[in-house]
């Protein structure tokens, strides 16, 4: 049942509880049975084969694992699966509509904004999500007259840089990026 914990356990300090949910994951829904400490990162990877997502660091710090989560950023390997249910996931593989990729993955290419291409989904994934902050007007650490912000913030290279420094490319394609994400801000 949906919500419900499995509480028949044998050693009480080491036995998993289960949950099972249904996970909403790039529009499609997703019954999965997880255990209460398993990370999106690893449901996402090892029971929906959704491999995007990648496990860089596994301590929230290089950003390679960033999906949005009802539009927001997050950092699947430090988010739990049971606080997803009931929110819409989308990785990388979701960025993509019936009309080809999305707006940041064409400009990604066109700008050359990946080297082995590692951290490449969560800069993608962080990037959506970025642009949509923006949009609602949130500031960063480096807004001009952070104080008076009432509408969308403009993004120029310093911006993009700030509000990307979560998100870490072992390459240096940074230039690349910030070309790309200025691109599609524009």
């Amino acid at each position: 049942m949906k919500g419900e914990a499995n509480t028949t356990r044998g050693d009480a300090a080491t036995a998993p509880i289960t949950v099972e949910l249904e996970l909403s994951v790039n529009d499609q829904r997703y019954p999965v049975t997880v255990d209460t400490r398993e990370t999106l990162l690893d449901t996402l990877r090892e029971r929906l084969d959704l491999t995007g997502s990648k496990k860089g660091c596994d301590h929230g710090q290089c950003g390679a694992c960033t999906v949005l989560a009802d539009g927001r950023r997050v950092k699947s390997c430090l988010t739990l699966t049971v606080t997803v249910d009931d929110v819409s996931v989308t990785t990388v593989e979701g960025l993509a509509g019936a009309g080809g990729l999305h707006p940041l993955q064409e400009a990604f290419v066109e700008h050359d904004a990946f080297q082995c291409g590692y951290c490449t989904p969560g800069q993608l994934c962080s990037a959506v999500g970025m642009l949509a902050e923006a949009e609602e007007g949130w500031p960063s650490l480096v807004t001009p007259g952070i104080a008076a912000v009432t509408g969308p913030v403009e993004l120029d290279d310093d911006e993009i840089r700030e509000r990307m420094s979560g998100n870490l490319c072992r390459c240096g394609a940074y230039p690349g990026i910030v070309a790309a994400i200025r691109q599609v801000a524009k």
